[in-house]
């Protein structure tokens, strides 16, 4: 699930607690990363309950995704054109979210996050279900042409100029991974074209804020 924020520390803790408590989450417990656009994962027990949730200083470093088997501590990630990715395995009860940004796309994290669920809970590839949140889309998300290193199956040419979509990028990877097709869900949302209720760097740069995506088990 997805919510705006602006800048303003007050007001997006503000925002945050309304946009929990609406959930019936309790802001306290949330579990926010500092972010770095890699492919590192950590899962989280319930020691790691509350970290950034109320300061950036206390999130946990160098992580863009989380997974858990713990109740009651919601994992979150920000986004601002980035794909937010959703994981949820009903049958051994443990969930995982991701920050896919190019880079992170590039090295797999989608992939890592499953492969540590596989590790930790002995999540199922057949179980596995896959939900993709708000992002940029080919339609706006332009890149140089050397992006096709990294993403020749993804890279949509217009007028000379390169797009990428990040999104089938990931589904690609989940694909050949053996998750269903079926087990993939897409919001269909792109944050550039929809910048006006989705945050998006491309359109708005250092005045962008950023969507906060989390999942929980109760």
């Amino acid at each position: 699930m997805s919510f705006c924020h602006g800048l303003n520390t007050e007001y997006v803790l503000s925002n945050r607690k309304v946009f929990l408590e609406s959930l019936d989450i309790s802001p306290q417990h949330l579990v926010c990363a500092k972010q770095i656009h890699d492919n590192s994962v950590m899962a989280i027990t319930q020691e790691h309950t509350g970290r950034g949730a109320f300061s950036h200083e206390t999130a946990l470093t160098n992580t863009d995704a989380f997974v858990t088997n713990v109740r009651g501590i919601p994992l979150s990630i920000l986004t601002a054109d980035c794909l937010s990715i959703f994981f949820f395995d009903p049958v051994n009860k443990a969930i995982g979210i991701a920050h896919a940004g190019w880079k992170g796309t590039r090295t797999e994290i989608a992939l890592k996050t499953i492969k540590l669920m596989q590790r930790e809970y002995k999540s199922s590839i057949a179980d596995i279900v896959i939900g993709f949140g708000p992002a940029i889309r080919s339609c706006c998300y332009e890149v140089g042409a050397e992006f096709a290193d990294y993403f020749s199956n993804e890279l949509v040419r217009r007028q000379n100029r390169y797009y990428l979509d990040i999104v089938g990028a990931n589904r690609r990877q989940l694909l050949g991974l053996g998750i269903k097709k079926e087990n993939i869900n897409d919001c269909g949302i792109c944050t550039s074209c929809k910048h006006m209720d989705f945050f998006s760097y491309r359109k708005e740069k250092e005045n962008a804020g950023r969507m906060i995506s989390v999942i929980m088990l109760r």
